[in-house]
C-alpha cells in the first residue's frame, strides 16, 4: 500500500511539474546540456538526465519513452531523481492494473446483485403458486375422503339422528 502511495505522489509530482513550470525567460534550445546535476537539469520538463555518464540532455519528444541510443530506462531520470523510468512504468502498470481489475470486479458485483434481486422474486412466485396447487390438491382429496367415510358411516348407522336400520342401539 505505502508503495502505491509513492506511486502516486510522484506521478503527481511529474504532472505539477510538467504543467505548472513556466519560464519568464525563454531558454536557448541547447540549454539541456549546459546542467551538471541531476536536480538542476530536471528542473527543466523538457530534460533527461542520464545516471550512466551524468548528463543532461534534451528528451526525445518523438518517442514516449527514451530510447536505450539516448539512455537505459534503469539510469535515465525525469521529473525526480529518485525514481528511473523502469520502476515508474512497473508502478504505473500495477496501479493501472489495479484500478482496471477493481473496475471490473465492482461492475460485476453490480450485475450479479441486480440478477440475484430479480431471480429470487421469480423462484420465490412459483414456489407459492406449487404450495398453492399442492394446498389446493390436499383439501380436494381432504373432501372426497370426508365424503366417503361419511358414506361409510351412513351404511353402517354411525350417523346420529339416521332413520337407517342398522343405526345404533342406544343403551337405556
Amino acid at each position: 500500500m505505502r508503495s502505491v502511495l509513492v506511486v502516486v505522489a510522484v506521478a503527481c509530482v511529474l504532472v505539477s511539474r510538467a504543467e505548472c513550470h513556466t519560464s519568464t525567460t525563454p531558454t536557448p534550445l541547447n540549454s539541456c546540456k549546459a546542467f551538471s546535476t541531476c536536480d538542476s537539469c530536471i528542473q527543466i520538463p523538457k530534460c533527461l538526465w542520464c545516471m550512466t555518464n551524468d548528463t543532461c540532455t534534451d528528451y526525445p519528444v518523438s518517442y514516449i519513452l527514451p530510447p536505450p541510443a539516448v539512455c537505459k530506462l534503469s539510469q535515465a531520470r525525469w521529473g525526480v531523481c529518485w525514481v528511473n523510468f523502469e520502476a515508474l512504468i512497473i508502478a504505473m502498470a500495477v496501479l493501472g492494473g489495479t484500478i482496471i481489475i477493481s473496475i471490473t470486479v465492482c461492475c460485476c458485483c453490480c450485475c450479479c446483485c441486480k440478477k440475484r434481486q430479480s431471480g429470487p422474486d421469480r423462484d420465490e412466485e412459483r414456489f407459492a403458486r406449487r404450495r398453492e396447487d399442492i394446498k389446493q390438491r390436499a383439501d380436494e382429496r381432504k373432501v372426497v375422503r370426508k365424503v366417503r367415510h361419511d358414506d361409510i358411516r351412513k351404511k353402517y348407522g354411525l350417523v346420529p339422528d339416521s332413520d337407517h336400520p342398522y343405526s345404533k342401539f342406544e343403551n337405556e
